[in-house]
């Protein structure tokens, strides 16, 4: 999901290390690049500093201060290739944040970032959860498996496995505080389903290469948890519940017939750059010009940053793997989603999901939906722009998660 933004959505991991009269405690900025925003939090105490950059679920990171002086402080973050460099002002400290050539200024003030999540469960949660972990070749992936409610060992109860977005992220999905695979797995928990959520190689507890990783790579480590979930002996239907990248995968796995089901929530059925079109479209709307970038430059400038995932994203048609889906499948979006285009996407996968004599899909139980005023996330918007994601309380909406669970009970 991240790297389908359009907006620069790179963690910028930051702490000021540093101690003094007045900086003790909790600071919070905003780094703005005119499209968007990405909220940082700054904790001081006497033993040093954690950062957190709470709209991507990144916590307490370390980073060098390489000056501090009475009311000038530079921190450097190597990893990241990072800068700040800031003067304090009386209850402000003013400054400017650097990475790669990338300069934006940066104004921290007192106080940490605080919003509403209303759909964020929290424990004791009525079910049991598990702490688990599987491999594939050289990566670890750790995870939770959530139980249903009613569950008492013995029943064989149908379970998903669930796949995120692109972009790294941890087993809830997380992305401006919200929480989404959380959320679903808890719906789900409460309503008879167990899931199997996990972080993505290198993030959170999981660790594996992900710098070379392309999404057939992130395909290998779902169908490794499918086979996890297989040898726990504890379930009945196994399936994949996939969320924009994932639901691509959740394609390639059923067409492999890995899957007993599958729901794929925002999944692309055409090709990358064409994707990569229609966001560059919208991008250029947003400023007030019309027009596109021509495909074969998006493509040239793809193939010159070496970038393995994107290489693999621009030539991957998923039209192959959906032509081969006969188990039965779920397919949802949103009419408002500006990220996966619903009335493109869906026309192409309805029209290559394999058919009967009758016309009618392979799979009775097969469904295709789009919710009107949703977006990328299943919430419901008002322009469907990737910068609302942050300011709309809702995580996703609860028509979608009724219609997953009831139709996974069905099956």
């Amino acid at each position: 999901m991240k790297r389908f933004l359009t907006i620069i959505t790179s963690v910028f991991l930051l702490v000021l290390n540093l101690w003094g009269q007045g900086i003790r405690g909790t600071w919070k900025g905003e780094l703005d690049y005119g499209t968007s925003k990405l909220a940082i939090v700054f904790h001081f105490d006497d033993s040093g500093c954690t950062m957190d950059s709470p709209d991507q679920g990144t916590m307490g990171i370390a980073a060098e201060l390489a000056y501090m002086s009475a009311d000038s402080v530079s921190v450097v973050q190597k990893d990241m290739d990072a800068r700040f460099s800031g003067r304090i002002s009386g209850d402000r400290i003013v400054g400017r944040f650097s990475q790669r050539g990338l300069s934006l200024p940066l104004v921290l003030t007192p106080g940490d970032v605080i919003r509403s999540r209303p759909q964020t469960p929290s424990e004791p949660f009525p079910y049991k959860t598990e702490e688990v972990s599987f491999n594939n070749g050289d990566a670890t992936l750790a995870g939770t498996v959530s139980y249903p409610s009613d569950w008492n060992g013995r029943k064989r109860i149908p379970v998903a496995v669930m796949v995120s977005g692109s972009g790294l992220q941890n087993r809830d999905e997380e992305l401006f505080g919200h929480k989404p695979f959380l959320v679903i797995a808890d719906y789900l928990a409460r309503n008879g389903i167990a899931t199997l959520r996990y972080d993505d190689r290198s993030a959170g507890k999981s660790v594996g290469d992900a710098v070379n990783a392309t999404t057939e790579d992130f395909m290998k480590d779902a169908l490794s948890g499918i086979s996890f979930l297989r040898s726990m002996g504890k379930f009945g239907k196994i399936g994949i519940i996939g969320h924009s990248e994932g639901g691509e995968i959740a394609f390639m796995l059923g067409a492999r017939k890995e899957v007993d089901f599958l729901v794929s929530l925002a999944g692309p059925g055409v090709q990358g750059d064409s994707i990569l079109v229609l966001q560059n479209i919208n991008a250029l709307r947003k400023s007030g010009f019309d027009g596109s970038i021509p495909k074969e430059a998006i493509r040239q400038s793809i193939k010159s940053q070496g970038n393995p995932w994107l290489e693999y994203f621009i030539d991957y048609d998923p039209v192959q793997d959906i032509k081969g889906i006969k188990v039965p499948a779920l397919i949802l979006n949103g009419s408002k989603d500006t990220q996966v285009e619903a009335e493109v996407n869906i026309p192409s996968i309805e029209a290559n999901l394999p058919r009967n004599r009758k016309g009618k899909y392979v799979s009775r139980w097969t469904l295709v939906k789009v919710y009107p005023d949703l977006n990328h996330l299943f919430q419901h918007c008002t322009t469907g722009q990737a910068e609302e994601y942050r300011d709309i309380e809702e995580t996703i909406s609860t028509e979608v998660l009724s219609d997953i669970a009831s139709w996974i009970g069905k099956l």
